[in-house]
């Protein structure tokens, strides 16, 4: 496989092309079989109502927008969610961890991972917690990461085709690890 540079970088406005190319990333995910809260088919209409709604919530810092791109322009996607209750101003949620199937298996995971960790110290948040399909690539690549299981949950969601599956729970306890490179 011929590896193709990509960057990372924290999206703190949304362009149009942008929204475009963030649904085709949730668009092939889906396709690709991710359990990623959405069923498939997904058309291309819903995917950009779920990038516009991300969107205002990134306009108004309620969450942060990581994304990966390459020569073809958004390839992955993690969002940190910062918004959370009053009596929990130490944590934040990794959420939608998502890698174009053109782009995997470059380190853009891991690479995304790293870049909320550091977005969540600068916002003075030092426990992250996150969710993913047991059994899944994600869950290898959290736990290669560091991050700590804390079990399992039956039946929690569905596949994109229908099909019941599992979730897996973490957490990363950041006051306790220091950056890795």
């Amino acid at each position: 496989m011929i590896s193709i540079a990509w960057t990372v970088r924290r999206l703190r406005t949304i362009s149009p092309r942008q929204l475009d190319e963030l649904a085709s990333v949730l668009i092939d995910c889906v396709e690709g079989g991710a359990s990623v809260s959405f069923l498939h088919p997904l058309d291309r209409e819903a995917a950009l109502t779920f990038w516009r709604k991300i969107a205002r919530e990134v306009a108004s810092a309620e969450r942060a927008l990581l994304v990966a791109e390459d020569a073809l322009g958004v390839c992955a996607t993690a969002q940190l969610l910062l918004a959370l209750p009053p009596n929990q101003p130490h944590r934040a949620d990794v959420s939608k961890v998502l890698v174009h199937r053109r782009a995997r298996r470059q380190g853009i995971g891991a690479a995304l991972m790293r870049a909320a960790e550091d977005t969540a110290r600068e916002h003075g948040r030092d426990l992250l917690v996150l969710d993913t399909v047991t059994g899944g690539d994600a869950q290898r690549l959290y736990e290669r990461l560091g991050w700590l299981r804390v079990g399992d949950v039956p039946r929690y969601a569905l596949m994109p085709t229908g099909q019941f599956c599992s979730t897996t729970y973490y957490y990363r306890d950041l006051a306790s690890s220091a950056p890795r490179r």
